[in-house]
């Protein structure tokens, strides 16, 4: 019955909101309407991983062409780093390492959580609003914030933090260490505990709203898949979040603080320095914890988006839906305890190593129920190839493609290999960077007329999907053989090494591919900008789809309904009912005398 007061009280708020006028400031800035909120996460999200593409395009140049002089390298990173047009080393890490942050913390989990999650939770299960839209904004705004103090990083005078994004002492803890260890890496720092603050206020605002604020008959097993998955990602987010932000403090204290909880025995141009007693292996598993449920925080809501799209363009119900809620469930648990194999040649006990061995290979089970049931939906689907769909589609290609390979990184014998070259850097772009990418763009290209109450071109679509499609793997198939053959990763050059004069030329293959990737990026760009202003108006159902948000009204209204909210009667996928003439059946439509209700 809470819902049900909810939606009441609600109702009384919404005939409120229109005796007082919306100002632009109000309306657009600091708004606490959930969709209005999903807009800034995702516009910020995109400016960010424009940011992040080009410093991957810058350090791939130098990958292909060391020691060459490039323009755009003087341009765009001064004299200081790039003189004569010529990478220096130092900002070659300082581009891997904010690379890496952005796109895992800045594109990817904001992108995915704080857009879909604050624009899909109150509409899909029959919500005026989040629980507390004031904490919705404020969280938008830290991470906002966090978003600045990362770039503002970036114009320090020593340069960025460049100790990789995984920051592991003694670089990231003495600030004498190299010029990334400076101001630069305390930006960093502060920049981190802002975005956890913000991901922790926006994961708690989740779980509330899922659990108190359903519409009447929403149950939990009625809830789509993409609300599961958000559900499940705020939770890990909220066990696991708080881990990263003690690391960070703790490496602040050792940096400014004179404490040394990660740090021991350490020289520096043969000078001793007075620390002692702490560990940097502690630092790794601090950080791990988090970092690796950070995977599944990213790739689940993916996951969720992939599962509602698939559904509704294969015109079936989805294969397996209680089981892919186990599957969500085992994956959230098991995420929690396979961060050591992160650590296989960190000086891991080997009894220890086996056992996280046996815990990375074990939660492949729940992702393998994942992908053959993604695949099941689509057998002898009606299947609509819109854009959507095939970013979906492409999503578990990448998803079991990447996956196959970390059977081999999780395998603490086989790991010890191939740790630390480009194979590890093929896997991981692949099953968490790609994968999530496309689920992302499929989400926008899916809920962007819900968004906008306009159409994307469906042929720059197209365009943008297979030039993508085609360079992504073009970028880290490859490098799934130069990392066998050894090359290590983060040297911004292997002209030193003879032994791997041979694979120049996958070198440069790859940045073509990369290159001609994000240029194509342009292309989704000025479809996502130029229709929101000059796309074709979208109609209130465009894609015939049986959830809860198309039952809304194009035209935004803060409340979502007009009237009163929708009841529940069915669950998400009831498509193709031969109980009914149309081949989608809206969970809101009441049951007919006699129909049963589908098993699933």
């Amino acid at each position: 019955m809470s819902a049900e007061a909810h939606g009441h009280d609600h109702g009384h708020d919404h005939e409120h909101e229109h005796h007082h006028k919306d100002t632009f400031i109000t309306k657009y800035i600091f708004s606490i309407d959930h969709k209005m909120i999903a807009k800034q996460y995702l516009i910020t999200g995109i400016v960010m991983g424009v940011i992040g593409i080009a410093m991957s395009l810058l350090f791939r140049m130098q990958l292909a062409w060391p020691e060459e002089s490039f323009k755009i390298f003087n341009v765009l990173l001064g004299d200081k780093f790039a003189p004569d047009g010529v990478m220096a080393n130092d900002i070659y890490l300082a581009l891997v390492t904010i690379h890496g942050t952005i796109m895992v913390f800045f594109v990817l989990t904001a992108g995915l959580s704080g857009t879909f999650s604050n624009l899909l939770i109150p509409l899909q299960i029959g919500a005026r609003d989040m629980a507390s839209g004031f904490m919705n904004m404020i969280s938008y705004w830290l991470f906002f914030l966090s978003a600045v103090v990362m770039l503002c990083s970036l114009f320090v005078e020593a340069g960025p933090a460049s100790a990789g994004w995984t920051i592991y002492p003694p670089l990231s803890a003495l600030p004498q260490a190299i010029p990334g260890s400076g101001t630069g890496m305390t930006l960093w720092l502060v920049s981190m505990a802002i975005f956890i603050a913000s991901s922790l206020m926006g994961s708690l605002n989740y779980i509330v709203t899922v659990l108190n604020l359903r519409t009447k008959g929403m149950s939990m097993t009625r809830l789509p898949l993409t609300i599961w998955t958000f559900f499940v990602t705020a939770i890990i987010g909220v066990i696991s979040f708080p881990v990263l932000l003690s690391a960070a403090l703790l490496l602040i204290f050792d940096r400014s603080f004179g404490t040394s909880f990660f740090l021991s025995d350490i020289y520096i141009a043969g000078e001793v320095l007075h620390y002692q007693g702490g560990s940097p292996v502690l630092f790794e598993h601090l950080f791990w914890f988090l970092g690796h449920p950070e995977v599944y925080i990213v790739i689940l809501p993916a996951m969720g988006l992939v599962s509602e799209i698939m559904a509704t363009n294969a015109r079936k119900p989805i294969f397996g839906y209680r089981a892919m809620i186990m599957s969500v469930l085992a994956i959230a648990f098991l995420s929690t305890i396979v961060w050591g194999h992160h650590m296989f040649i960190s000086g891991m006990n080997p009894f220890l190593g086996s056992v996280f061995t046996f815990t990375t290979l074990l939660i492949a089970i729940p992702s393998a129920v994942k992908a053959f049931n993604w695949i099941t939906t689509l057998w002898k689907g009606n299947l609509q190839f819109n854009p959507a769909m095939l970013f979906s589609i492409g999503m578990v290609s990448t998803f079991i493609t990447g996956g196959l390979t970390g059977i081999i990184l999780g395998d603490s014998t086989l790991d010890i290999n191939v740790h630390d070259t480009y194979f590890v850097i093929a896997h991981f772009h692949l099953v968490m960077g790609i994968s999530a990418l496309y689920g992302m763009f499929a989400g926008i290209y899916h809920w962007f007329p819900k968004m906008y109450g306009k159409m994307l071109n469906k042929n720059l679509g197209y365009i943008h999907f297979w030039v993508t499609a085609v360079c992504a793997y073009g970028v880290f198939f490859p490098m799934h053989f130069i990392g066998l053959a050894g090359l290590p990763r983060r040297y911004y050059t292997n002209t030193n090494f003879p032994l791997f004069d041979d694979l120049q030329n996958v070198n440069v293959l790859i940045t073509t591919f990369a290159l001609v990737g994000g240029a194509f990026q342009l292309v989704f760009l000025y479809n996502f900008f130029s229709s929101i202003f000059y796309g074709k108006k979208a109609v209130q159902n465009p894609w015939r789809s049986t959830t809860l948000e198309w039952t809304t009204p194009v035209e935004h209204i803060h409340g979502n309904w007009p009237g009163e909210i929708p009841h529940v009667y069915r669950w998400p996928y009831d498509y193709s009912n031969p109980n009914h003439d149309v081949d989608f059946v809206p969970q809101n439509v009441p049951m007919k005398e006699g129909e049963e209700v589908l098993h699933h």
